[in-house]
Order: structure tokens, then C-alpha cells, then sequence
């Protein structure tokens, strides 16, 4: 288990440069010690999180900030994947993203997104919905600390 406020691993599944410069904007405006791992589409998230191809050292991430609508495997594909599988379902996916539609909230909840945030068009907001995923995810919940051992060479 991560202890509240120690620094997590965060992988960040965006296709979108204003948005990911926006993301680490919030982070170094909230003065997040967290890492930031970012890769830009469903396949290069899939890639990271099995440790395959150019990510074969690619640490275990805590929490994962999955935008939907990504080229290759969509969002929703890589959500599916990643909480059909022993070993990645703990690991806590917000789903962050433009779409505010009600059957892609309710989609993405059938599938185990452990929180669904509509992407604030304003950077102000945009910080502040940042925040307050960072106070929750890692002030106040306890995250598990599943550290699968690595692929074989």
C-alpha cells in the first residue's frame, strides 16, 4: 500500500500535445512529486503497461489518466484490457477525457474506470479538476503497491 502523499507513478494515455502540456502544467503548478509517464496512443499504452517493445523497463504505474478517444486501440479497448487482466485490474484508471456523453460515462463505468472527468476546456479548471484527482488519489485514498516482478529477457 502507498502511504497518503508519497510520491506514486502516474501513466498518462494521451494523444492530444495541449493536452499533455497542459497535464504537466498542473502538475508542476501543484508542485506534484509524482512521475508522469506518457504515451500517446492505445497500443503504446498497451506497449508500457506489459512492458513490451521500447518500454520493457517501464516501472508498474500507480494510477492511470486514460483519455477515450486515442488513436489504435481506443480508450475504451485499453480500459477493458487493463481490467480483464489479473494483473493490472487494481490499478485505478480515471478516465479523462472531452467527451462528456452520457453512454461514454456509463460505458466506461460498466468497464471499472474507477472515475470518469470531463477534460475542462479552461486552463484554470483544467488545473483545479488536476488537483483535486492528485488530493484524492494520493492525500486521501491508500493505493496498492502490486509490484509484478518484470518479463523475462
Amino acid at each position: 500500500m502507498t502511504d497518503p502523499g508519497q510520491p506514486i507513478d502516474i501513466l498518462l494515455v494521451e494523444d492530444d500535445p495541449g493536452d499533455e502540456l497542459m497535464t504537466r502544467e498542473a502538475f508542476e503548478d501543484n508542485k506534484i512529486g509524482n512521475t508522469l509517464h506518457v504515451v500517446r496512443d492505445g497500443q503504446e499504452a498497451l506497449d508500457f503497461l506489459y512492458r513490451t517493445g521500447a518500454h520493457v523497463e517501464a516501472p508498474r504505474p500507480d494510477l492511470i489518466l486514460l483519455d477515450l478517444n486515442l488513436p489504435k486501440y481506443d480508450g475504451r479497448q485499453v480500459l477493458e484490457k487493463i481490467k480483464a487482466d489479473p494483473e493490472l485490474t487494481h490499478i485505478p484508471v480515471v478516465v479523462l477525457t472531452t467527451s462528456a456523453a452520457e453512454e461514454d460515462i456509463l460505458r466506461s463505468y460498466k468497464l471499472h474506470a474507477n472515475a470518469y472527468v470531463t477534460k475542462p476546456v479552461d486552463l484554470d479548471q483544467f488545473i483545479a479538476a488536476i488537483r483535486q484527482i492528485d488530493e484524492f488519489f494520493v492525500q486521501v485514498v491508500r493505493l496498492p503497491r502490486v509490484r509484478a516482478s518484470r518479463p523475462p529477457s
